[in-house]
């Protein structure tokens, strides 16, 4: 193999790697209300949506292409710069996920490419107006939306079925929770899957594998949907647990209607190519439930800290990708790619090491919530 052939392989593979945390991070989109209601147990939802991320994978390219062609100027990126980019988004995912908050793997992504992309040539290489019109906007209005639409829908439900006994309504609305479960997990397998296809199919481009906008070969497109379905089946159970448990102290007519909002937004914004974070929206849909039925227990102040982790995502991938680039271009050629690499797989392991002490596990992550992601542990009674 030649030194590009390395380089190559080694950014195919760090991106297969960012669909794997994207897989296991956005679990919680979907199945999160599910679980925590018990109309799915939690190896069996995470199961089904592992199936249903990969069939979702295969139903579309339309944001795969957005990310290829429509955020930065391909002549300007290089097999470096889609490492470094990939870097960033992959070590922001690591931290989100270990400290439980529910953001945006797709700005992460984003975020990084963008970062090292300006590194390597500038700003004029940032197609700000696709960023701004297929990125920014639909992230700033789609939570607004999915809330609303949950709201009004949990409302409705409520409304409608007031006067069923609650044992017959919990059992009929925990069944159509798991259609509706179904639903976002095939919508986040149409979605974020392509966002890794794209960026594989940059780099291909940039390697002149592949013409300037080409579309993602099967083997990008096969590999992409196996990586999210598995990573997924892994089960993000920190985030999860604070999606589930954290905001809104959750029932199952609110499930069903913050899962069908989600799955209702998330593919009509496939359908026109936006590359939405299905994580905004999974939680604007499930914030909206809170508001749509009275008396609900919602948790605003954790709200307000997964904001604020959305507002910083984007540049704070973008600086990773910038500093990875930094790095990788100072050392040079092969050498540099290599040694970022490397450093990403050691980080990678580090969080995985943290994170089991304690850990959230299927067994614990529907435990009482204390304020923290991580339960308090079993109290042993034959103590004194």
């Amino acid at each position: 193999m030649t030194g590009n052939d390395v380089v190559l392989a080694l950014v195919v593979a760090t991106a297969l790697g960012f669909d794997f945390t994207n897989g296991f991070h956005d679990t919680g989109n979907a199945m999160a209300t599910s679980i925590v209601t018990g109309a799915l147990r939690p190896r069996v939802a995470v199961a089904v949506s592992a199936v249903l991320n990969l069939i979702g994978a295969f139903l579309s390219t339309a944001v795969a292409a957005a990310i290829a062609s429509g955020l930065v100027d391909s002549q300007d990126v290089t097999l470096t710069v889609v490492m470094a980019g990939l870097t960033g988004s992959i070590l922001w995912n690591l931290t989100t996920w270990f400290l439980g908050i529910p953001s945006s793997s797709s700005h992460a992504l984003i975020g990084g490419v963008v970062g090292a992309t300006m590194a390597a040539a500038g700003g004029s290489a940032v197609k700000w107006q696709g960023l701004v019109s297929k990125v920014i906007v639909p992230a700033a209005l789609a939570p607004f939306i999915a809330g609303t639409v949950a709201a009004v829908g949990t409302y409705l439900v409520y409304r409608l079925t007031r006067d069923v006994a609650e044992g017959p309504r919990r059992h009929g609305f925990r069944l159509g929770q798991v259609g509706s479960a179904c639903m976002v997990s095939l919508a986040h397998g149409t979605n974020d899957a392509q966002k890794t296809m794209g960026v594989i199919t940059l780099a291909l481009i940039a390697n002149g594998t592949l013409d300037a906008g080409a579309k993602a070969p099967t083997w990008v497109i096969t590999s992409c949907a196996g990586a999210i379905a598995l990573g997924t089946y892994i089960g993000g159970w920190r985030v999860i647990r604070a999606l589930g448990k954290g905001l809104v102290e959750i029932e199952a007519p609110q499930g069903m209607a913050a899962e069908s909002a989600s799955a209702a937004v998330i593919l009509s914004s496939t359908d026109f190519g936006y590359a939405l974070s299905t994580t905004h929206v999974a939680t604007g849909s499930i914030l909206g439930a809170g508001v749509g039925k009275k008396g609900a227990v919602v948790r605003w102040h954790i709200a307000h800290r997964m904001v604020a982790a959305w507002l910083i995502t984007l540049p704070a991938a973008a600086v990773v990708g910038a500093l990875a680039y930094w790095v990788a271009n100072g050392i040079g050629g092969t050498a540099g790619v290599v040694v970022i690499f490397v450093v990403l797989v050691l980080a990678s392991i580090a969080f995985y090491a943290a994170s089991r002490h304690p850990a959230v596990t299927p067994e614990n992550v529907n435990a009482a919530w204390t304020g923290s992601v991580v339960p308090s542990p079993p109290v042993d009674e034959g103590k004194p």
